[in-house]
């Protein structure tokens, strides 16, 4: 009887991966998923938090893409050592601070280094030619099977009839004659695809599923890193750029104000962190100080804080200053519109 080979695929959650996966299943191929957390990525978070995503499927599409497969998912947590990805591209950035060919080079090796040491034939992604346009592109395509080091063992099943046979196809372990040519920005054929396989429920493409590609996000990254000298970060400032107006008003601090009560109570879980402040005569937001301020910076920070809240029209507006166990009330005015500066916008 012949072996029956085995392909890990990269799922990240999106329609294409899903049907790389189901393209190779269907040819007989064993295949189990690996989905690898850097911390950036869009769903979930903001989905539960934010009132205004309340409709939004709070899911792990990669889980769900999986169970729609029927194949185990391996979630693997890489935020330490993606940060040289980031931090470091060789080939640069995207639009925004979107290192998307480092990242695949990276993640396709990783996929590479856990099928070898689990006994898998193969890697499978959901690459199309065309569809990205700085990581899937045919000038692209070879850079990320040499420099992950997956070589001829990497197959993209959705454009795989576009590009050279790859060992699982010279092998005779799958058909290239069941694989496909898709490429460009289309998406009419995957979608056509998904039908016949019967996908009806699926992540909808929104310019890739990472916050780096988000030029908001990404401005606040650039600005978090030049306020503290050094390009690095941790969890938790991965966590709070996705939340909240983040204003700088001085160069040693900054406010990180939520726009909601959602994310009010998600900063709640920073009061032990940070200096926080909130308006007590008034209804309003939380908010973070992210820094160190002066006297001076402080009433500021409060005067901006009551600019946001129910009493921005009001002449004085009380604000609970607490840091490290120590709470002090502030009276303020709050700052007029003309007052709050675009340029303290992050």
């Amino acid at each position: 009887m012949e072996k029956q080979r085995k392909a890990v695929a990269l799922i990240s959650g999106g329609l294409d991966s899903l049907l790389a996966a189901k393209v190779m299943l269907e040819q007989g191929v064993h295949v189990e998923g690996i989905n690898f957390y850097t911390g950036f990525c869009v769903e979930g978070h903001t989905h539960a938090i934010r009132k205004k995503d309340k409709a939004k499927p709070k899911r792990n599409n990669a889980l769900w893409s999986a169970e729609q497969l029927g194949i185990k998912l391996h979630i693997i947590d890489i935020i330490e050592e993606y940060k040289d990805v980031l931090i470091n591209p060789k080939h640069g950035y995207g639009a925004n601070m979107n290192p998307c060919l480092d990242c695949k080079v990276f993640m396709v090796g990783k996929a590479k280094q856990w099928a070898d040491e689990n006994g898998f034939d193969f890697i499978i992604t959901g690459e199309v030619i065309g569809q990205r346009p700085m990581s899937q592109r045919r000038e692209t395509m070879p850079i990320i099977s040499e420099e992950s080091g997956a070589e001829d063992r990497l197959l993209r099943p959705l454009c795989a009839q576009n590009l050279p046979e790859t060992l699982p196809e010279r092998e005779g372990w799958v058909n290239r004659d069941e694989l496909y040519d898709f490429s460009g920005r289309t998406r009419k054929p995957q979608m056509a695809l998904a039908e016949k396989f019967g996908f009806d429920d699926y992540a909808q493409p929104a310019g890739g599923c990472c916050f780096l590609t988000d030029k908001a996000y990404s401005v606040k990254l650039v600005d978090l890193w030049a306020s503290r000298g050094k390009r690095d970060y941790a969890l938790d400032d991965i966590m709070l750029l996705k939340v909240g107006r983040h204003i700088r008003p001085r160069e040693g601090f900054k406010l990180i104000i939520a726009r909601e009560e959602g994310e009010s109570n998600f900063l709640q879980g920073y009061k032990k962190q940070f200096t926080t402040l909130k308006t007590i005569s008034h209804n309003g937001p939380l908010t973070l100080l992210d820094g160190v301020a002066d006297e001076d910076g402080i009433k500021l920070a409060a005067q901006i804080v009551a600019r946001f809240s129910q009493g921005r029209e009001a002449s004085e507006v009380e604000v609970e200053v607490a840091d490290k166990g120590q709470v002090q009330n502030l009276v303020v005015k709050p700052l007029a519109p003309d007052e709050i500066q675009e340029a303290w916008r992050v």
